[in-house]
């Protein structure tokens, strides 16, 4: 049977546990025990592969967290800066194994911030100059 891809393998796992572990639990009202982040990582990793919604991710069938545990873990992981450093682990990885293609990278701009009310630059959006006006 081929495993699935958004399946992480043990040696991989190896170099992004030490990156992706859990804060120490606190000794005094230590809450829920989380999952495991490779738990959490693969159904990230569900959700890329196969465009579903956080909230329709099968989780019971496929034995993950829920999709919304996954997306707050991947929140997570962004906000303390650890999953950029796992991004340069794959894309180490990838680049020993001579799979990564550059050539299909697509830069966009949809998540910068724009400032409401913000006027555009001229240069940028080729309007044209304002015509004069005669009106007192």
């Amino acid at each position: 049977m081929k495993p699935y891809r958004w399946r992480v393998s043990d040696r991989l796992w190896e170099q992004l546990a030490p990156l992706l572990a859990d804060p120490p639990r606190r000794f005094r009202s230590p809450g829920r025990l989380r999952h495991p982040p490779r738990a959490c990582l693969e159904g990230i990793l569900y959700v890329l592969f196969t465009d579903t919604p956080w909230l329709e991710v099968p989780y019971r069938e496929l034995g993950l967290p829920s999709g919304e545990t996954c997306r707050r873990r991947l929140e997570e992981w962004s906000a303390r800066g650890l999953l950029e450093q796992a991004l340069l682990v794959l894309q180490e990885r990838l680049a020993e194994a001579d799979k990564l293609d550059w050539s299909r990278v697509i830069v966009d701009a949809s998540l910068v911030e724009a400032k409401k009310g913000a006027r555009r630059s001229r240069a940028r959006t080729g309007a044209a100059l304002e015509a004069a006006t005669t009106w007192p």
